[in-house]
């Protein structure tokens, strides 16, 4: 019994010991090529790549976008696009927009959005994005625009009236 319990205990550490396997970290990549065609404007992407905009979906789909006011038409109304398939907001894994300062992938509910600047994307009148609240506010400064938003803050309606719907 000592010697079962002596080789309990010297195996404990060994199985305790096992290597934690952690999910690898997910980046954010913008992996079009000169293909990819953006969903709801039909521009090739590479074209313009301060304004590529990215939203995967849970099964694993890629759509893109030629900027982030398409994104963000999409995403308000995904029916509109029925055959992608979106039913909720739950399908969404994740939704990128470029940087406009620095062309980096970032996370665009957590971008900042400059609205009504004298700068404009190649569908027209966008929402220019960055990472930072700070240079959102220098570039909407420099660049005549109105009002610097959250990803939540940004209204269908606003989306239409860039869009000339109103």
């Amino acid at each position: 019994m000592k010697k079962l319990l002596v080789l309990l205990l010297l195996a404990v550490p060994f199985v305790a010991a096992k290597p934690l396997v952690l999910k690898p970290y997910e980046a954010y990549v913008m992996d079009y090529d000169r293909n990819t065609t953006g969903l709801v404007r039909h521009m090739k992407v590479y074209k313009a790549p301060k304004w590529v905009a990215k939203i995967m979906l849970q099964n694993g789909k890629k759509l893109f976008f030629s900027s982030p006011k398409s994104m963000i038409e999409f995403y308000h109304q995904p029916g509109k696009w029925f055959d992608i398939g979106v039913k909720s907001e739950a399908d969404f894994k994740q939704i990128l927009v470029t940087d406009y300062a620095t062309m980096a992938p970032i996370n665009a509910r957590g971008a900042f959005y400059v609205y009504g600047s004298n700068v404009t994307s190649p569908a027209g009148d966008d929402l220019v994005p960055f990472a930072n609240y700070d240079t959102a506010q220098r570039f909407a400064k420099e660049h005549n625009g109105k009002r610097v938003m959250a990803f939540a803050e940004i209204p269908k309606a606003l989306i239409n009236l860039l869009n000339g719907r109103i």
